[in-house]
């Protein structure tokens, strides 16, 4: 990462804009890290990444992630340019070529996004820059925008880009107002050591059972926890396995009349014709497009009954790790269980838990040394801690989404005020925007996102720049 200028502002110096349009992004991951590649593809704009870790381009997802974690989708579709499908293959190829054709681990990844900003970088002859430090905030004045960062610091910008990935998530119900220490109680898997310290006779219990548990699950396996794992949910309900080969392109020609009220009727009689692989793979264009035209009532309904079903069909898991889940299985290391944790009381070095089989009225009893929420990322910015999201909020220059799972953006991904004004100059991308998109929380969807966004903000800085000359 040499290649990138990284800024070395004093406490309190504001950034001088040039010529040229700035753009400040805040969030380094994978979606900030795409985000500022593509400005610098399609315009003369300079970029600026706010990223509160040191290392920017990976994010949580590909830096935090065990030697053992391997993505969720093959390689053949995780280009990061929609223009260019094959590029992750051909990187693949030349660097790790056992790895071309199936589920490439996530540090390969993250190596492969590290690589694309540096070059990126180099190439655009120092217009792009990062900033080590925390947005705290966003303030308006005349046409441009300040960015202050937690330690006095500011950066001005014609434009400011949300894109902060997943926020913490929820305590789930018992956990939330029960007095446990961080070596029992982990509310995120990936800030908190949650192998170390246990032993072959301890129980950790996961509250969720869906992509997190599954890494969760992995990561105590390679570091030799030979343990009892309870994953506990509603509904029990644990991600499908890819197919074992990759599927036949898809032959559907139109999305279903609605995402919504009809999608377990859709996918059961296409899976009947077709196999569920393919049924659910083949929606993946229309998803988006559905999701628009469902109504409120209709998105709340689908979140309600059937978001869970289809998290577990959609987002599914590589065949070897679905493996490696069934062998802890058969162990009886893994216990994947449905009901729902009543009560936690702190008992010496754990917890004694109480939880209720679903369909049952008689509790059980489990003494647990280790719990570590699963529940997934929270959406709701009215119960974020997250001081940004926070004072934007304050300011009426974001507002939630009507579901309560991210931030309002209109179509052009564009925030949302307090008074239902879409902001040009303000936008969101990622999982935060799952609200308008849905399906905006895996590779394939936001490097379509990202492309699209660059290109018009590039386009409209452009034009804002030659105004402002006239």
């Amino acid at each position: 990462m040499n290649a990138i200028s990284r800024s070395s502002l004093d406490s309190g110096a504001t950034t001088q804009l040039g010529s040229a349009p700035h753009v400040v992004i805040i969030g380094g991951g994978f979606t900030g890290a795409l985000q500022a590649i593509n400005l610098l593809r399609h315009g003369a704009a300079t970029a600026t990444i706010v990223e509160r870790r040191a290392h920017c381009g990976r994010g949580i997802a590909y830096s935090a992630a065990h030697r053992d974690h391997v993505l969720n989708v093959r390689a053949g579709n995780m280009s990061a340019f929609p223009d260019d499908p094959d590029h992750f293959v051909r990187w693949l190829s030349s660097r790790h070529p056992e790895l071309a054709s199936g589920f490439a681990p996530r540090l390969v990844y993250g190596d492969y996004l590290a690589e694309l900003l540096a070059e990126a970088a180099t190439a655009s002859c120092g217009r792009l820059s990062i900033v080590e430090g925390e947005a705290r905030d966003v303030t308006r004045g005349g046409e441009r925008a300040t960015v202050h960062l937690a330690d006095g610091r500011t950066l001005a910008a014609d434009a400011v880009v949300l894109a902060v990935g997943n926020l913490v998530p929820y305590s789930p119900a018992g956990l939330d107002e029960t007095p446990l220490s961080d070596d029992v109680y982990a509310q995120c898997p990936w800030t908190q050591p949650i192998a170390v310290g246990l032993s072959a006779d301890d129980t950790v219990l996961t509250i969720g059972t869906g992509l997190t548990m599954i890494d969760v699950a992995l990561m105590l396996d390679a570091e030799g926890f030979r343990g009892k794992i309870v994953a506990l949910s509603r509904r029990g309900l644990a991600p499908r396995a890819h197919a074992g080969a990759a599927m036949a392109p898809s032959k559907l020609k139109a999305a279903p009349r609605s995402a919504c009220a009809h999608l377990v009727r859709c996918v059961r009689a296409r899976a009947d014709a077709v196999g569920w692989h393919a049924a659910v793979d083949e929606l993946r264009p229309f998803t988006q497009a559905m999701w628009r035209d469902a109504d409120l009532t209709q998105r709340r309904r689908f979140l309600r009954h059937l978001r869970p079903w289809w998290d577990v069909h959609r987002h599914r898991i590589a065949p070897q790790v679905a493996e490696k889940i069934a062998r802890m299985q058969a162990e009886g290391r893994l216990e994947i269980a449905a009901g729902k944790l009543v009560s936690v009381a702190p008992d010496g070095a754990g917890t004694r838990v109480e939880w209720r089989a679903r369909g049952v009225q008689e509790t059980r009893a489990l003494a647990v040394r280790r719990i570590v929420n699963c529940t997934g990322p929270q959406g709701d910015l009215l119960a974020t801690g997250e001081p940004l999201l926070q004072s934007l909020l304050g300011r009426g220059l974001i507002r939630p989404d009507r579901l309560r799972i991210g931030v309002d953006v209109d179509e052009l991904s564009r925030a949302v005020d307090r008074d239902g004004e879409a902001q040009p100059w303000l936008l969101a991308l990622g999982p935060i925007t799952r609200g308008a998109f849905w399906e905006i929380v895996a590779v394939p969807d936001i490097r379509h996102q990202t492309w699209a966004v660059a290109r018009r903000l590039a386009d409209q800085l452009a034009v804002d720049a030659e105004r402002r000359g006239a």
